[in-house]
């Protein structure tokens, strides 16, 4: 082998080393975002499972609420209440066929 050949041997092993190294952090950096991304996700579960349920109480106490009614709510009330009422119409109604 020529000196050319030998310092081209040389020059073309320290680029696939290089290469090397630089896809074993490309590697590693893809797995660490693959954790993160599957943290954020959990997280974004959790939170919308915290969001159903915040939904759910308020639902249950703005009802709640009707039940607590003072002159100026009377109407409002009685929509309400209609509406409930439809509500449970509809499930009966579901429940019959």
């Amino acid at each position: 082998m020529t000196n050319e050949q030998e310092t081209a041997l040389r020059n073309f092993e320290a680029l696939v080393r290089q290469l090397m190294r630089a896809y074993d952090n490309v590697r590693k950096e893809k797995a660490a975002l693959a954790e993160q991304l599957a943290a954020s996700e959990q997280r974004l579960s959790e939170t919308k499972g915290e969001l159903e349920q915040l939904r759910k109480e308020y639902h249950n106490l703005k009802t709640a609420r009707i039940m607590e009614v003072s002159g100026d709510d009377v109407k409002e009330t009685r929509t309400r209440i209609a509406k409930l009422i439809r509500e449970v119409d509809k499930c009966i109604a579901l429940l019959d066929v």
